[in-house]
C-alpha cells in the first residue's frame, strides 16, 4: 500500500454570491457531510459503507485467484466492478433488474465507470493474475451514487489488496505497488448560473450543468463527464468547476488515508 501525498488546491470563487448558503445550509463550495466505515459487511476481502450526505452506498471487494479467460496467461490481474440500487432506494420502489432480465444503461454505464477509474491506478502485472471485482450496492440514493460508489470502491480494493498481499496471492514489488495512487470521485454543477460542490437530488435535477469529475490522490484527472443540460457553460465556467472538484477530491482523499489508518470497523467522517 502506497501512501500518496496530496497537494491541496486552494480554491477562490470569485461569484458574487458565494456566500449564499444552498438549501441544505452549505456553502458553495462544501461538500456533503461524508463517513466511511470499513469492513462495515463483515465479509470479502474488503468492504466500506460511504456515506455522503442521505446517500449510502456499500462497496465489496472480492479478491479470487485466476482471471478471465481472455486474462489467462498473461501475467496480468484484472479489476472490474458492478453497480447497482436496492429497490427502495428512493422515495418509490424501482423492481430489481435481475428480476426484470435486462440490466439498464444506467447501471452498465456506471459500472463500467467505477471499472475503469480503479484500473487507472493498478498495476495489473503487481496484481499477478488474480481477479477483484467491486460491487457497489447504493442503499439509499440522494445524488451523487457513481462518485460516492468510485471513492468507497477504491478503499475496498485498497483492503482487497492488503489482504492478498499478507495472504500470499499478491506479491508486490516495493518498486512496483499494485496501487500506484488513490482515486476519488465528486458531483460539481450549475445551478441558476452559480458553480456549486457535490449535489444532492434536489440540486442535481435542477442543475444546468452537470458534471462528475473522478481524479487521483495526487490531482491527475481521470475522467470527466460533463453535460450542458439546460444551458451551455463557458470555459470559465468550466474551469471553476473543475476547481470546485479538485479541492473537494483532495478532502475526499485524505478521508480515504484516514480511513485505511483507523481500524476496521472505525467510522471516520470530515466532522472528526
Amino acid at each position: 500500500m502506497t501512501t500518496v501525498t496530496v497537494r491541496t488546491t486552494v480554491v477562490t470563487m470569485t461569484l458574487e454570491n458565494n456566500e449564499e448558503t444552498r438549501a441544505d445550509g452549505r456553502a458553495l463550495d462544501q461538500l456533503r457531510s461524508v463517513r466511511m466505515t470499513r469492513g462495515w459487511s463483515g465479509t470479502g476481502e474488503g468492504s466500506v459503507l460511504i456515506e455522503s450526505g442521505n446517500t449510502r452506498v456499500l462497496c465489496v471487494a472480492s479478491l479470487t485467484a485466476g482471471v478471465p479467460r481472455w486474462r489467462k496467461d498473461s501475467g496480468l490481474g484484472w479489476v472490474t466492478g458492478e453497480y447497482a440500487m436496492l429497490p427502495r432506494a428512493t422515495s418509490d420502489r424501482s423492481q430489481r433488474e435481475s428480476v426484470k432480465g435486462k440490466i439498464s444503461g444506467r447501471t452498465q454505464e456506471i459500472s463500467r465507470l467505477i471499472g475503469r477509474s480503479l484500473r487507472a491506478v493498478v498495476d495489473m502485472a503487481a496484481l499477478g493474475e488474480n481477479t477483484i471485482v467491486l460491487d457497489c450496492d447504493v442503499l439509499r440514493a440522494d445524488g451523487g451514487t457513481r462518485t460516492a460508489s468510485v471513492t468507497g470502491a477504491w478503499v475496498a480494493l485498497a483492503d482487497a489488496v492488503r489482504w492478498g498481499t499478507e495472504n500470499g496471492l499478491i506479491h508486490p514489488q516495493a518498486s512496483a505497488p499494485v496501487l500506484s495512487d488513490s482515486v476519488s470521485a465528486i458531483s460539481v454543477g450549475i445551478i441558476d448560473g452559480v458553480p456549486m460542490l457535490d449535489l444532492p437530488y434536489e440540486e442535481d435535477v435542477r442543475a444546468q450543468t452537470d458534471m462528475n469529475v473522478v481524479q487521483t490522490g495526487s490531482g491527475k484527472f481521470v475522467e470527466v463527464q460533463g453535460t450542458a443540460e439546460h444551458a451551455l457553460f463557458d470555459r470559465e465556467e468550466l474551469g471553476q468547476l473543475l476547481d470546485l472538484a479538485t479541492a473537494g477530491n483532495a478532502t475526499l482523499h485524505n478521508l480515504q488515508q484516514r480511513g485505511l489508518e483507523a481500524e476496521v470497523g472505525t467510522t471516520v467522517s470530515l466532522e472528526d
